[in-house]
C-alpha cells in the first residue's frame, strides 16, 4: 500500500474511533522519518479561536523536528456519509509550506478520489516567489538540520 492510501485510511480509522456517530474530521501528517501524526480541530464554543483540523499534526511534527512530507484532511458529515478529502485552507499551505514546496497535501476532487499534489502545484504563484530561494529555505530548514 503506498503512502498517499495509507496516511487515508489512518484518517478514517480515527475518525471512526473519535466520532463514532456525527460529523468528524482528522489530518494525518507523515514526516521523513516515516512517522505519522493526527489531529482534530479543537472544539470551542467560540468559533473564532477555532483552529484547523492540521494543526496539531504540523505541532507535533514541528516539535519533533521532522520534516513533514504528506499531510491530508479527511471528513465526513455523519457516520452514514462518505469520507471527503478536504484541500489545505490557505493558512493550512503557508504553515505547510514550511517543510518546503514539495510537500505533497491530499486535495478535493469532483470524483471524491484520493489525489495528492506537491504545494507548489498548488500554489504556482506563491509570493515567496519574490524572493531569492537561498533566503526562504534557510529559513525552512534552520531547525531540520
Amino acid at each position: 500500500m503506498n503512502t498517499e492510501k495509507k496516511i487515508q485510511i489512518r484518517a478514517i480509522e480515527f475518525i471512526k474511533h473519535r466520532y463514532p456517530s456525527g460529523w468528524g474530521g482528522a489530518a494525518v501528517i507523515r514526516t521523513e522519518k516515516d512517522n505519522y501524526y493526527t489531529s482534530i480541530a479543537l472544539e470551542t464554543a467560540n468559533a473564532a479561536v477555532s483552529i484547523c483540523i492540521e494543526t496539531g499534526a504540523m505541532c507535533e511534527a514541528h516539535k519533533n523536528n521532522e520534516k513533514v512530507t504528506h499531510c491530508i484532511c479527511v471528513v465526513r458529515d455523519d457516520e452514514n456519509s462518505l469520507f471527503k478529502v478536504l484541500t489545505p485552507c490557505g493558512v493550512c499551505q503557508e504553515r505547510l509550506r514550511y517543510w518546503g514546496e514539495d510537500v505533497r497535501v491530499g486535495i478535493t476532487t469532483k470524483e471524491n478520489q484520493l489525489k495528492f499534489i506537491e504545494l507548489k502545484e498548488l500554489q504556482p504563484h506563491h509570493w515567496s516567489k519574490a524572493y531569492q530561494s537561498e533566503t526562504l529555505e534557510h529559513y525552512q530548514n534552520m531547525d531540520l538540520k
